[in-house]
């Protein structure tokens, strides 16, 4: 099939920016969850207040931002897989389907957990959405880097280094949250 260049391009740029709005929500839907949650460590009459607030920006961020995000991010990527058929049968259009297929199942978990925290029956730590809310950056690096290197997917030693840092970041993130933690909680002792 072939269309002018200019409807590829806008295909292509509409693609993007619904990464990008994707993306932005799925990672702060989460640090709202863990506020959510650990709002539940104040007093009864703070809990109620901050869970009600919480509430109605996950909601707003889930219905306005993140998942139009998500509509426009797969509704782009099928234009373009219309217009270029034959990227179905390469190895790093299927191995990029795949990650997707998983972020469209971690869309539907933070909406699974935003109902469990308006209802007041999540059982999830703040400890173990934080680390839930690392997924999504090693799933955007995995298609980012399938997309540019396409089936010449780096796996030299820079390529490692590089994984390497990802994690390392990530852990960072968790080992400092749990040193504030404590450090707060031997303050308060």
């Amino acid at each position: 099939m072939s269309i002018p260049a200019e409807a590829y391009l806008w295909l292509k740029a509409l693609h993007i920016i619904g990464v990008v709005v994707w993306f932005a929500g799925l990672f702060y839907l989460v640090r709202l969850f863990i506020y959510h949650v650990e709002a539940n460590q104040f007093e009864e009459e703070l809990q109620i207040a901050f869970s009600k607030q919480y509430s109605l920006m996950e909601r707003r961020l889930a219905n306005i931002i993140t998942t139009p995000g998500m509509v426009l991010t797969i509704s782009m990527a099928i234009g373009l897989l219309i217009v270029q058929p034959s990227w179905l049968s390469e190895r790093w259009m299927q191995f990029k389907l795949i990650f997707v297929a998983f972020l469209v199942l971690y869309h539907i978990l933070c909406y699974r957990l935003m109902g469990q925290l308006q209802l007041g029956k999540c059982n999830w730590t703040g400890q173990q959405l934080r680390a839930l809310n690392e997924l999504p950056t090693l799933l955007l690096v995995t298609v980012v880097m399938l997309v540019v290197f396409k089936n010449q997917f780096p796996t030299n030693a820079v390529t490692w280094l590089i994984v390497f840092l990802v994690v390392f970041m990530a852990a960072s993130i968790q080992f400092y949250a749990r040193w504030r933690r404590l450090k707060s909680s031997d303050q308060n002792s």
